[in-house]
């Protein structure tokens, strides 16, 4: 996973900022995403071929050079014939780079060269498969006709541009798929990305590596040994101030500037009163173990004390948000000459924060990207922000990080304030860091922590009535919550065995004074988020 050598923008206010150039230009694909909920998807797969690539809003295409080897048009939730119906400008790259249109991307290709696109009179989604191959095609080598595609979509081509020819077809798909005559241009009405599509990766694999011309060298190895280089070159002798979060972002992210810049890098783990059990002293020994310059302040008084009587969820998130600035600026100025922020912001927060069509809904503010107070007055240095989470687990695998701290789940970065619906204070914290303890440990003695993204326990504000031996009991319930997923955009709820389930719930009400009842969350995302506020 080598980084391309090109500006780079500041995730909201696009400010550019110098990097540091060393060798020839990475191969780059340029994905332009016109909304669709797969697009991500689309980068994750060509990722997987150990090819880089980059996603843009299709109204604001960045200038790139040589590196540029391919561009793919996602596919979009709107129609083409909508009033304001997404359009793309990519006049301004040379006409020899290949592109591929997927869904949207190939109707919006097809109408723009003359082709006809109609409104679906049936909406087509769900499992295919193409009976008619173009076997002579280049992006359709070594896929056989009967392979299993996924769609998902609206709008139909009923007739393809004069200058395009047909490459494959469905059952009730026609232009399943095409490609414009003595042009590397093609389109998709199906969706390669999707683990449906049988031959996705093989298609995808076809375009960036023998139609783009793709060299398949972005890997792990390369991108430790690159971005070691260029730390070494943006930083310089300066120092680096890093707050950990115990999670593996803000690991890994220290771990790389510990390699290039060393005892310069000056860590800070703050224990805000809301993390799991146990969890401040036990990741703090880990950190010392690994190397890192890293100290440890314990603010919970603080913490505790800025949530009182706040029980909206985005109100604490912002109370935390701003007693830890407060808490880690303080913590900065006890180190002198102090110029960069180092965080762990990873691709997907960068993307996150960047709208397709203007500004979006907030759902919940976000802990890495949208800059820093004034009065920090330091630089950003964000050395993971190019990928993706599973690929900064392989990153910290080669660079020989503990598996304890890599395969730890995802914990959100207000902690279980957001775990606790309503006000937060101490009492109701260690009851949940109690029930949260339980269910990890049977997680983990079960085996089945490895196979759940991401695990917690919610306190509910709600009491019910129970029976303990033969004394009524009104006490709170709790929701325990296990998902899987790869990145966290989405996720499904984990169907735990009923044995494990039971185990938990019974020793949490054995054990937890305070709790008579434990629910399941059986909710996926979407609709549901993954926490609950």
């Amino acid at each position: 996973m080598l980084k391309k050598r090109l500006p780079l923008y500041h995730p909201v206010l696009r400010i550019p900022v110098k990097a540091a150039i060393f060798g020839p230009m990475q191969d780059t694909v340029l994905i332009l995403d016109f909304g669709s909920q797969y697009t991500q998807l689309i980068a994750r797969r060509v990722r997987e071929l150990n090819v880089y690539c980059e996603i843009h809003p299709f109204h604001s295409p960045p200038q790139m050079g040589p590196e540029l080897r391919g561009i793919i048009l996602s596919g979009s939730p709107h129609s083409v014939h909508e009033a304001g119906a997404p359009q793309v400008d990519i006049s301004g790259f040379d006409e020899s780079i290949p592109v591929l249109g997927v869904c949207y991307g190939a109707q919006w290709m097809a109408l723009n060269a003359g082709g006809e696109v109609v409104r679906s009179e049936v909406r087509e989604y769900g499992r295919a498969n193409l009976h008619f191959v173009d076997a002579d095609c280049d992006l359709l080598h070594g896929i056989q006709a009967g392979s299993q595609v996924w769609m998902s979509h609206g709008d139909t081509i009923t007739r393809l541009p004069d200058k395009a020819r047909l490459i494959g077809s469905t059952a009730d798909v026609n232009v399943a798929a095409y490609a414009l005559n003595g042009q590397k241009k093609y389109g998709l009405q199906f969706h390669p990305e999707v683990y449906h599509s049988t031959d996705g990766s093989r298609l995808l694999s076809n375009f960036v590596e023998e139609i783009c011309g793709c060299q398949r060298d972005w890997t792990p190895a390369s991108f430790v040994d690159h971005t070691v280089m260029e730390l070494q070159e943006k930083l310089q002798d300066d120092k680096v101030v890093l707050g950990l979060s115990g999670g593996v972002d803000s690991s890994v992210a220290a771990m790389l500037l510990h390699r290039a810049i060393g005892q310069r890098l000056y860590c800070v783990f703050v224990d805000n009163g809301l993390l799991r059990k146990n969890e401040f002293t036990e990741v703090l020994h880990s950190y010392k173990d690994m190397g890192l310059n890293v100290r440890g302040v314990d603010a919970k008084a603080k913490f505790y004390e800025a949530l009182k009587g706040v029980s909206d969820p985005e109100a604490k998130r912002k109370a935390i948000g701003r007693v830890f600035i407060e808490v880690f600026d303080e913590a900065a100025h006890q180190i002198s000459d102090v110029k960069w922020l180092a965080q762990g912001t990873i691709y997907p927060d960068v993307i996150e924060s960047v709208s397709v069509k203007g500004p979006s809904a907030t759902i919940k503010s976000h802990h890495n990207v949208g800059g820093l107070p004034d009065f920090m007055k330091l630089q950003v240095v964000e050395p993971l922000r190019s990928l993706f989470k599973d690929e900064v687990r392989r990153v910290g695998r080669e660079m020989e990080m503990p598996e304890t701290l890599l395969g730890r789940h995802p914990f959100p970065g207000p902690g279980l304030a957001i775990r606790i619906l309503g006000e937060v204070d101490a009492e109701k914290v260690r009851l949940l860091q109690e029930v949260d303890s339980i269910f990890i440990h049977h997680l983990k003695q079960s085996g089945e922590y490895d196979n759940v993204w991401q695990a917690g326990a919610i306190l509910l504000p709600v009491q019910s009535v129970g029976v303990m031996g033969d004394e009524r009991t009104y006490e709170k319930a709790v929701a325990l919550r296990a998902v899987t997923s790869t990145d966290g955009m989405t996720a499904d709820w984990c169907h735990l065995p009923y044995a494990l389930l039971s185990k938990v719930s019974n020793e949490i009400i054995n054990k937890v004074k305070g709790v008579n009842r434990v629910v399941y969350d059986i909710s996926s995302k979407p609709p549901a988020t993954i926490e609950w506020e």
